[in-house]
C-alpha cells in the first residue's frame, strides 16, 4: 500500500489487472485511501480473495472477472462500474502481458496476445470510460506503460511495440480531452511483481538472483516495488498533479536517464 497519506474519499476508481502485481498494489492503495473501487482481472478466485481482505478492512470495493480483449466485456465492465458507483473519476489501466523474443523468435500467437491485451484492451476501456469521465471534473486516466516504450530493450520486440503504442495513445488522448480529462502514461522499469519473478523462473534462475541481476544496471541499485508504483499513481491522480497530462512519468531508478 502507498506510504503517502492521500485522501480519495468520494472518488470512484476503476482498476484493471487488479488481482496481481502493480494493479493490485494500486487497487489496495486507492481503497485504503477512501475511494470506492471497482476491480477487474481474469481470475475470479484471486478477485474474491482480494475483495474479502479489503472488505474486512472496511473498504468499499467490488470485483468483476473478465477478459479485456473482449470489447463487449469492456463495455459491460464500465457500465457495471458506473451503475454501482454512480460514475467514474479515475481509471487505471494496469493489465498487461510480456513475452521475450526477437522479431524472429516471436510467434504469431505471442504478438497477437501482446497487442490484444496491452493495446486493444486498454483502448476498449478508454473508449468506454471517456463519456463518463467527461462528466466528472478533475477526472484522470492512468495508463501503465513501460520504460521499454521510451527506449528499446533486448529480446522484447512485441512488448516494446505495445508499450510504445500505449504511450502514443495516451499522448493523443491527453490532447484530445484536455482540460476535461487528464491522461497520464506511467513508465516503470523493472518492478518486483509475480510477472517479473515468473520471467526469472522461465530463465531457470531464482528470484533473488534475478532481482540482483536486474538491479545491476539501475543507478539506485535495486528494482522498484509495486507499492512505489502505487505511490506514483496516487500522486498523478491527486490534485497535486492537476497540471500534469500527456507526459510520461518515468519511475525506473535512473536506468534510462
Amino acid at each position: 500500500m502507498s506510504n503517502i497519506d492521500y485522501h480519495f474519499e468520494n472518488k470512484r476508481v476503476l482498476v484493471t489487472g487488479a488481482t496481481s502485481g502493480m494493479g493490485q498494489a494500486v487497487a489496495v492503495s486507492f481503497a485504503k485511501a477512501g475511494a470506492s473501487v471497482m476491480l477487474t482481472g481474469r481470475s475470479e478466485q484471486k478477485g474474491k480473495t482480494l475483495i474479502d481482505q479489503l472488505t474486512l478492512m472496511g473498504c468499499d470495493v467490488s470485483f468483476i472477472a473478465g477478459d479485456l480483449t473482449d470489447r463487449q466485456f469492456c463495455d459491460q465492465l464500465v457500465e457495471h462500474a458506473v451503475k454501482k458507483m454512480g460514475g467514474l473519476d479515475i481509471v487505471v489501466n494496469s493489465a498487461g502481458v510480456i513475452f521475450h523474443g526477437t522479431v524472429e523468435e516471436t510467434t504469431d500467437e505471442q504478438w497477437l496476445e501482446t497487442m490484444n491485451v496491452n493495446v486493444n484492451g486498454m483502448f476498449f476501456v478508454c473508449r468506454a470510460v471517456m463519456p463518463h469521465l467527461k462528466k466528472s471534473p478533475g477526472s484522470v486516466i492512468l495508463n501503465i506503460a513501460s520504460d521499454a516504450g521510451l527506449t528499446a530493450s533486448y529480446h522484447l520486440t512485441a512488448y516494446c511495440a505495445s508499450k510504445g503504442a500505449v504511450l502514443q495513445m495516451s499522448r493523443a488522448m491527453a490532447k484530445d480531452y484536455a482540460p476535461d480529462v487528464r491522461v497520464i502514461p506511467i513508465c516503470p522499469g523493472d518492478v518486483d511483481t509475480p510477472m517479473l519473478r515468473g520471467e526469472f523462473k522461465e530463465r531457470g534462475i531464482d528470484a533473488r538472483t534475478g532481482l540482483n541481476e536486474s538491479a545491476e544496471g539501475v543507478p539506485m541499485k535495486r528494482v522498484c516495488s509495486a507499492d512505489e508504483i502505487a505511490d506514483l499513481v496516487l500522486y498523478a491522480a491527486s490534485d497535486s498533479a492537476r497540471f500534469i497530462t500527456g507526459y510520461p512519468l518515468v519511475i525506473d531508478g535512473g536506468s534510462r536517464a
